[in-house]
């Protein structure tokens, strides 16, 4: 937030505080420019009127400085000229001083409303190109489409099945792309991804006196929505999604109106939730309502006869994405990579090839550089990861964050990005190992780490 008077930074950020907003302030525009390049805000109150240099001068220098978060313009001085040239420089609204908190709140909501549905709609833009596209001959892909090829065009619910990083999430928009719905909305719940206190609100929306929040099953009416393991939601939150499955119809938190329900719902879960609900930790009738139609994704070490499919589609991928040069992979590397185990599937491998294209390497990629980079192990025959470099010599402390940054680079790595898949691997609760990376110095969104949801 934005202004020159103390007085009215101070009311503000009380009252956006109240309302579970982080505020930063700044008093002209050169605390702003500090604190915007500091902060990446998620919007921006900011004042026409300063002593150094005006708002709308500032906007202009942000505008053409890449996308600019909403912006909403401030003025005690207001006139239409200004309200109009604001909006041309790319403000999201304009208020008039003295400010109304009722109306400041609306604008604010409904800006921050308008960023998120941008950006999901930019990710179903890219969920819906080669996200969705079944690499393989294998007898295994092969059946896979013709089932795929069978059940989208029904308005069957389905269950698919399979381990982290198989290929399921690929599966689940394939689906949805040759399905009557292709052209309604592509939702995706991660449910290991929201913590529990917040899935309700996540899944079904919220009502408050000032607006509605709009969740999950309300966003994807008319289109398909993706439980993402389903096997993962405590029974408490299972007992209510099955209320609301089975009366076709839910109802917001804090809200008395219901809404009904026209969406298809597609779970997926790596779990064997028949086992779980022999053990009571899945409930059956939710079980059985999910699973109408199963589909099962097999593991990459069962159809190794696809790496090297896999491998083209990934090479060219990457090298687009990330405008990369391009490098092609030697019979002896490829001939290397289809004779690994893959504990972390297709997304596993889709890592590796991103690893070595984006160094700075040139020419093909040969088996060297390719064992290299794999630390020269045979998952097939289950050698160990590498040793780590920690120096006997060191304090205790610097040689344990030594082996603590190894392991869960090399985890990291080897999950594709995928926190989900480290926490499974690593045995630690999603907020401790999120603590854990910062305190590491490990971002798990770096090019390295980074790898598509598969």
């Amino acid at each position: 937030m934005v202004d020159d008077e103390p007085d009215i930074r101070q009311v503000l950020a009380d009252i956006l505080g109240d309302e579970g907003y982080q505020v930063t302030l700044a008093g002209n525009a050169t605390q702003a420019e500090a604190a915007y390049k500091a902060s990446q805000p998620d919007l921006v109150l900011l004042d026409i009127w300063m002593p150094d240099v005006d708002g709308i001068t500032l906007l202009q220098r942000w505008a053409d400085h890449g996308v600019l978060p909403p912006v909403i313009m401030m003025s005690g001085h207001g006139t239409v000229d200004s309200a109009v040239e604001a909006l041309h420089s790319g403000a999201e609204d304009f208020l008039e001083k003295p400010l109304s908190t009722a109306r400041l709140l609306v604008t604010i909501g409904k800006a921050l409303e308008t960023r998120q549905l941008k950006i999901e709609n930019s990710l179903l833009r890219d969920q819906s190109g080669c996200n969705s596209t079944l690499v393989g001959h294998s007898p295994l892909i092969r059946t896979l489409r013709e089932d795929i090829q069978r059940v989208a065009p029904t308005l069957s619910w389905i269950m698919v099945s399979g381990e982290a990083g198989a290929g399921k999430a690929v599966t689940c928009r394939a689906i949805h792309q040759n399905s009557t719905r292709s052209s309604g909305p592509y939702v995706e719940a991660n449910l290991a991804a929201i913590p529990s206190e917040n899935i309700a609100t996540e899944l079904f929306g919220r009502e408050t006196g000032n607006g509605l929040t709009p969740g999950h099953f309300e966003k994807a009416i008319g289109g398909t929505l993706v439980l993402d393991e389903v096997g993962d939601l405590d029974l408490t939150l299972q007992g209510t999604l099955v209320s609301a499955l089975e009366e076709n119809h839910f109802f917001r938190v804090g809200g008395k109106d219901r809404v009904e329900m026209d969406l298809r719902i597609i779970a997926t879960t790596h779990h064997n939730l028949e086992a779980k609900t022999q053990d009571g930790t899945f409930r059956k009738d939710l079980y059985y309502r999910l699973n109408a139609v199963p589909i099962t994704v097999a593991p990459l070490r069962e159809h190794l006869e696809d790496v090297p499919d896999l491998v083209d589609f990934f090479v060219h991928s990457i090298i687009a994405q990330w405008q990369l040069p391009f490098r092609r992979f030697s019979t002896a590397a490829l001939n290397h990579l289809r004779n690994q185990h893959w504990p972390g599937n297709i997304r596993e491998l889709r890592n590796i090839v991103q690893r070595l294209l984006i160094n700075a390497n040139e020419g093909d990629i040969e088996l060297a550089e390719l064992r290299l980079s794999l630390g020269d192990t045979d998952a097939d025959k289950g050698a160990a990861a590498p040793r780590p470099d920690v120096g006997l010599d060191q304090p205790l402390r610097e040689a344990r964050e030594a082996f603590e940054q190894a392991y869960f680079r090399h985890h990291l790595s080897a999950a594709g990005g995928s926190i989900s898949e480290l926490a499974r691997r690593s045995g630690m609760e999603r907020t401790h190992l999120y603590r854990k990376l910062k305190g590491l110095g490990i971002d798990p969104r770096a090019p390295q780490m980074l790898t598509e949801n598969i």
